[in-house]
């Protein structure tokens, strides 16, 4: 929107920011999703169904929007998560094998073979971004989110599933938001994983406490940890908690990005600094 483009944004409700044109479609329906991207020339696949039920629904929603893309002739811009890597050691870079041992992982993995097999195919053309566990206004879905920011203002613990003091990877959505429009902007981002840039990793309790500061909460923050144990228990009643167990090796050791591959071919791109953007995302929790 800010560079004069025409932005439509396709959600159930129809609900869009300011300044972008909001479309009401179901995007895993084959017939509204190609109706929704008519006419464009890049189309962002950012949605994501329950995550208790990515096996079953995640794949049929990104075929439909895949088959949407290639209907109207734009570019497919996917928004990818780091699943699909499983349990690594050291930095995650985009060489690595897709090697995710869990049913959220393969899904992963799954999908984004079926995109870049499209790709190869002349079928649409399309690329991958892919991110950490992210933050900022509206992102209240992820580990980073509403239980932790939400908490915090709310004078509780956060809720984390792993060690506080391991370095990782947060990434800020309009970080994330601008490495997309890179990679859709390059053509010689094509038919590649890319990882998107992000501010330097923090260890969970750097990242508590820098959002208790902001809060004007005492720090430091005590988090509450939910173990592997205790999420195998809890799962016994909790879906969620139950799914939760496959992805808790990401914060029982270092889970850091490795966006060089981004930064010599597409170029910098200069990122939000932690101590700036955890006190606007604090600024857009109060504000809901």
């Amino acid at each position: 929107m800010r560079r004069g483009e025409r932005v439509r944004a396709v959600s159930r409700r129809g609900q869009a920011p300011g300044g972008a044109e909001g479309v009401a479609a179901d995007a895993a329906d084959p017939a509204q999703a190609a109706a929704a991207a008519a006419g464009a020339a890049f189309v962002y696949h950012c949605a994501n169904p329950p995550y208790t039920r990515w096996p079953e629904l995640f794949p049929p929603l990104t075929r439909s929007i895949l088959a949407a893309a290639e209907s109207s002739g734009a570019k497919l811009v996917f928004a990818d998560n780091l699943y699909a890597y499983g349990p690594v050691s050291g930095p995650l870079r985009e060489d690595l094998p897709a090697a995710a041992r869990g049913r959220k992982g393969r899904t992963r993995v799954a999908m984004a073979a079926e995109i870049l097999a499209a790709h190869r195919q002349g079928r649409v053309r399309a690329v991958i971004g892919r991110a950490s566990d992210y933050y900022g206004p509206h992102g209240t879905g992820s580990i980073a989110g509403e239980t932790v920011f939400g908490r915090i203002l709310a004078g509780k613990k956060p809720q984390w599933t792993g060690r506080l003091d391991q370095p990782h990877t947060f990434h800020y959505l309009p970080d994330i938001a601008r490495g997309l429009l890179v990679l859709a902007d390059h053509p010689q981002a094509d038919g590649q994983v890319w990882h998107l840039p992000a501010a330097e990793p923090l260890t969970a309790q750097q990242f508590f406490d820098l959002v208790a500061e902001a809060a004007g909460r005492p720090t430091p923050v005590k988090a509450r940890i939910a173990s592997p144990a205790l999420l195998a228990a809890a799962g016994i009643f909790s879906p969620l908690l139950r799914e939760m167990r496959e992805t808790t090796y990401q914060f029982r050791a270092p889970f850091v990005i490795d966006a060089t591959k981004f930064e010599t071919t597409l170029g910098h791109l200069d990122t939000t600094p932690h101590r700036i953007a955890v006190p606007e995302t604090v600024s857009w929790y109060r504000s809901r």
